[in-house]
């Protein structure tokens, strides 16, 4: 018996480690003692792990054989993380990577991070729990993509089909969420109201405001992907936490990407979060850069939060919420935006209202 599935069978639930050994992770990284402390690592979880010193080897083993999630080393020899993924994106688009960098200032810039599609990166360290939250979260990212995969792949004959299984997609993948994080019950549901009452006063379309609609329901898909630990904590989070959160809008992203029926809605999953003055995430879109849709649900959202009870405290009065949102104006929302909402609750609190009562 391995020493891994030894481990588990004392320490954990061994249908979890079977349920592991489905994946296939890859670990690339010149020196061989990350890889070797890396294996010892996600085997006794039971992931199915394979670990790689040579870049260029890598490279050939990934062309032939099928991995789930590539853990790579940015600063290598003779090519860096960045030239590896450039190699592997030109014949497998959808492997889900992780970099690892020894220093945060040795990290790629951004944009490579976003063109080459990246899903994330931890600094080197002797501990591996921040890297092991990221595989872990990346794992479930998988799972969730697999199954949409494969509902598309199913039901793909006739459109009334794939209509149907978009549908019930999303009301399986939102309850899934609700269930590992009470906050979303009900505060989806507000915020696809909010921002579809945002679109109804600046005269949108029907088709706006259905994605404004399904993107509002689906905004916080990405916390399936986000431990359990951290979404139910009721302290202050560190800041490694606080950056597993952060991640929920690419995840949800990458969750949704490989449907086509998910593709007017991922501006909204991704780009809620992200901050007019540019200093939001994930991608630090600034202004117009920032999808229009996602700016008015980026509103709702901030609305909803503000206006709701959490764990650490109360809902916030109204005249607070109201002086927040003028207090933002042009660095976190779109002012033009702003003043429209401004002018429903100035104007039209009662439609609100039926919004909150309805959805308690």
């Amino acid at each position: 018996m391995r020493k891994g599935l030894k481990d588990f069978q004392e320490n954990g639930n061994i249908n979890d480690y079977n349920l592991n050994n489905n994946f296939k992770i890859m670990a690339v990284d010149d020196e061989e003692g990350i890889v070797d402390s890396l294996s010892i690592f996600l085997k006794r979880s039971g992931y199915n792990y394979t670990g790689v010193t040579n870049p260029v080897l890598a490279i050939d083993k990934l062309k032939k054989e099928h991995y789930d999630l590539l853990v790579l080393d940015f600063i290598m020899t003779p090519y860096h993380g960045d030239q590896v993924v450039e190699e592997i994106r030109k014949f497998d688009k959808e492997l889900y990577i992780l970099l690892l960098t020894g220093h945060k200032d040795l990290a790629p810039p951004l944009e490579t991070i976003r063109r080459l599609d990246i899903q994330g990166y931890c600094e080197k360290s002797d501990k591996f729990d921040q890297l092991l939250l990221l595989i872990e979260s990346g794992i479930k990212s998988i799972k969730q993509m697999k199954e949409i995969k494969k509902i598309n792949s199913e039901l793909k004959d006739t459109f009334d089909k794939l209509e149907k299984a978009y549908l019930g997609s999303i009301q399986t993948l939102r309850y899934t969420v609700e269930a590992k994080d009470p906050y979303t019950r009900g505060h989806s549901d507000r915020v696809s109201a909010y921002s579809v009452l945002i679109g109804k006063h600046l005269g949108l379309s029907e088709n706006d405001l259905k994605i404004l609609e399904i993107g509002g329901l689906f905004h916080d898909i990405g916390k399936i992907g986000v431990p359990d630990s951290i979404l139910k904590k009721e302290g202050k989070l560190t800041d490694d936490e606080y950056s597993e959160i952060k991640n929920h809008p690419s995840i949800g992203a990458h969750i949704l990407s490989t449907a086509e029926i998910f593709k007017d809605i991922i501006p909204i999953v991704k780009h809620h979060h992200e901050k007019y003055d540019g200093n939001g995430y994930p991608s630090r879109l600034k202004g117009n850069d920032i999808p229009y849709l996602a700016r008015i649900s980026a509103i709702a959202d901030t609305f909803d939060a503000m206006t709701s009870k959490r764990t650490y405290r109360n809902a916030l009065p109204l005249d607070v919420v109201v002086a927040e949102i003028e207090r933002c104006k042009g660095t976190q929302f779109d002012p033009n935006l702003a003043d429209t909402f401004l002018n429903i609750i100035k104007n039209n609190y009662n439609e609100i209202e039926e919004i909150q009562e309805k959805y308690k």
